[in-house]
């Protein structure tokens, strides 16, 4: 172990922690950045946080269980694939059959059992298909954005910071110096510290300058995820008109329900009937 690299970190941890509280206590200077690269650090953070929100909110819509959205990252993590699961729709249209299939393809309800099932799981065959498409078109390559560039633009700001407080604090201690050595020493550590903080700052500049570039790629990845939906949509509707067709060779008689519905209650009384929607009825 390098005891004396240690005792340098701790140095310098240490007085860049002193700089940081007499700046928050306003009694020490700090250098600010140009108006330019604030609004370029502002546009960043402003890209960060709406892509987190829109990113939450698609992976709240396309899959609802937040059980499942944990189970799908722990499987791209690992078997850099998500799981092969059934949709709620096909697992609706599933029981529809079994139903149908009880009941008997020859009953009217059973028939009619038979085919609603087996087009709710078609339309679930066609939301997941929209899901993995979704997914690999527009939340994926949204979450590498943020895992990638804005990890990497919080990283380097963060080193920008840390070479702003050391530049900060040679200013002071330069401000402080009383001998023509301390003078000496401390006007080399500035130049010093004063070249890190213009190469960091400049690094770090260049790439929020990339971040506005990106909204380019991130375009593409809309319109992906709406081409997505618009497949989605019209593979659905096609499919609820084919059960419309397919419903109305199923026989059904509605004089067996209207013969429920018209049905007047009836009570008995010491064998006397009374009809409860007469007017002479007590």
């Amino acid at each position: 172990m390098d005891l004396k690299k240690l005792a340098g970190q701790a140095g310098q941890f240490l007085t860049r922690a002193v700089q940081y509280t007499e700046e928050k206590i306003g009694s020490a200077e700090k250098t600010e950045l140009d108006g330019h690269f604030e609004s370029l650090s502002h546009q960043a953070d402003s890209a960060r946080h709406w892509t987190e929100k829109m990113l939450v909110g698609a992976e709240s819509v396309l899959i609802p269980n937040p059980g499942n959205r944990v189970e799908d990252m722990i499987f791209e993590k690992i078997e850099k694939r998500r799981p092969n699961r059934l949709s709620n729709l096909e697992y609706f249209g599933l029981d529809m059959v079994q139903a149908g299939n009880d009941f008997g393809s020859g009953t009217a309800y059973g028939s009619a059992l038979l085919k609603v099932g087996g087009a709710e799981q078609r339309l679930g065959m066609v939301e997941r298909e929209f899901i993995s498409n979704a997914v690999q078109g527009f939340i994926q390559p949204l979450r590498k954005f943020l895992e990638t560039e804005m990890k990497t633009i919080t990283k380097e700001k963060r080193l920008l910071e840390t070479k702003r407080l050391d530049l900060d604090a040679c200013k002071s201690r330069l401000r402080k110096a009383r001998s023509l050595d301390g003078q000496s020493s401390a006007e080399a550590d500035l130049r010093k510290a004063q070249a890190d903080f213009d190469r960091q700052a400049e690094i770090t500049k260049l790439l929020l300058e990339g971040v506005r570039s990106s909204q380019a790629a991130h375009l593409r990845y809309l319109n992906e995820l709406v081409e997505a939906q618009t497949l989605y949509y019209d593979q659905s509707h096609k499919v609820m008109v084919e059960l419309q067709k397919e419903l109305a060779s199923v026989p059904f008689n509605p004089s067996a329900v209207g013969a429920f519905d018209n049905s007047v209650p009836v009570f008995q009384i010491n064998d006397e009937e009374i009809d409860l929607q007469s007017p002479s009825s007590p």
